[in-house]
């Protein structure tokens, strides 16, 4: 088949794009690559693209109004937060994501770092491989069984956090604006509102996306609220915490620590005073990593790309309300050819 389309690719995070070109391919698509991600040369490719596929560098407002020919952007995860999904949809750019994504990936962390907290494991590590067989370091050591633990956001990851922590002997509540009632009761959680959901966390873990309304959501004043030994487990976004306000938090003791996956800047600074912490736990945006649910994205965001170049309905379209705008760029979207 000859080529027809051209997909651009503005980074990945994984050791090749193979299966991506693979299934672009099948509808007669080229991938380019962008060598650095930096807007200015994803400016200069965007005109050539039909359809964009991105990871976690910035399709800006500058790129997509440059892709001139672009009919679809498709996020290589969940979140949208770096990608210009207002005015994808205002030149009538179809934007999907892969909202069934490495939930049990990023469950487990969740839970890993609850856990890693909680026993201090990173902490006794540390001593032992500085020859130091002890084990009175670090605040005292709480059974987990019979704890709180406070949910933020209740997606399908915040969801698949239950069944899990409910078998460490954790009574869960939840804190989720949105959350109906009867979904609560059906899997066993009590919703709560943000003060009581404060008060009474032993451990808060954050699968909230970021946004206007969660940016900054735990500053200073909600971190006074919570208990001293209280930990906070954030492998969402790292904007959703006020990262000063964290680090003061643990400093001066208001609460007992930190396990993040995620931070508002990544990589850090060099001289970012939160992750010398002892008591705060921090991996490299690796939540969603395993060779099974990596494989599984770069097919499923190729292929999300691939079917909206070819008139098919993508498995999720984010910005639905474009599908009814005359400026529709992928005309005749149905569910199939």
């Amino acid at each position: 088949m000859a080529e027809k389309f051209t997909v651009l690719m503005t980074d990945y995070a994984w050791p090749s794009v193979d299966p991506e070109r693979k299934v672009l391919a099948e509808v007669g698509a080229e991938l380019i690559v962008a060598e650095t991600g930096a807007e200015d040369e994803l400016v200069s490719l965007a005109p050539r693209a039909d359809g964009i596929l991105t990871c976690w560098e910035q399709t800006t407002t500058a790129v997509v109004r440059a892709a001139e020919r672009c009919h679809v952007i498709g996020r290589c995860g969940i979140g949208l937060d770096n990608i210009d999904v207002e005015t994808a949809t205002e030149l009538g750019i179809v934007v999907t994501n892969v909202p069934a994504y490495c939930i049990d990936e990023v469950s487990d962390h969740a839970m890993a770092l609850l856990l890693a907290c909680a026993r201090k494991i990173s902490m006794f590590d540390r001593e032992v491989k500085r020859g130091n067989w002890v084990r009175d370091v670090g605040p005292p050591v709480y059974r987990i069984r019979g704890k709180t633990l406070g949910i933020l956001g209740f997606g399908k990851i915040g969801k698949a956090v239950v069944s899990k922590a409910k078998a460490f002997g954790l009574d869960v509540i939840v804190y989720s604006p949105s959350l109906l009632p009867h979904i609560a009761e059906s899997h066993g959680v009590e919703k709560v509102e943000l003060p009581e959901f404060l008060t009474r966390s032993d451990f808060i873990t954050i699968h909230a996306p970021l946004n206007p309304a969660t940016e900054n959501l735990l500053g200073e004043e909600e971190f006074r609220q919570m208990k001293e030994t209280a930990y906070v487990i954030n492998t969402s976004r790292g904007g959703v915490i006020d990262t000063a306000a964290l680090c003061k938090a643990v400093k001066e003791g208001w609460i007992g620590g930190a396990g993040l996956d995620v931070l508002a800047e990544e990589p850090p600074a060099p001289d970012e005073p939160l992750i010398e912490l002892d008591n705060v736990v921090v991996t490299p945006h690796a939540a969603f990593a395993s060779e099974e649910s990596t494989y599984d994205l770069e097919v499923s965001a190729a292929r999300a790309v691939a079917d909206v170049l070819v008139g098919k309905m993508p498995e999720s379209v984010v910005n639905q309300e474009v599908l009814q705008s005359p400026l529709l760029r992928a005309k005749a979207l149905g569910k199939s050819n």
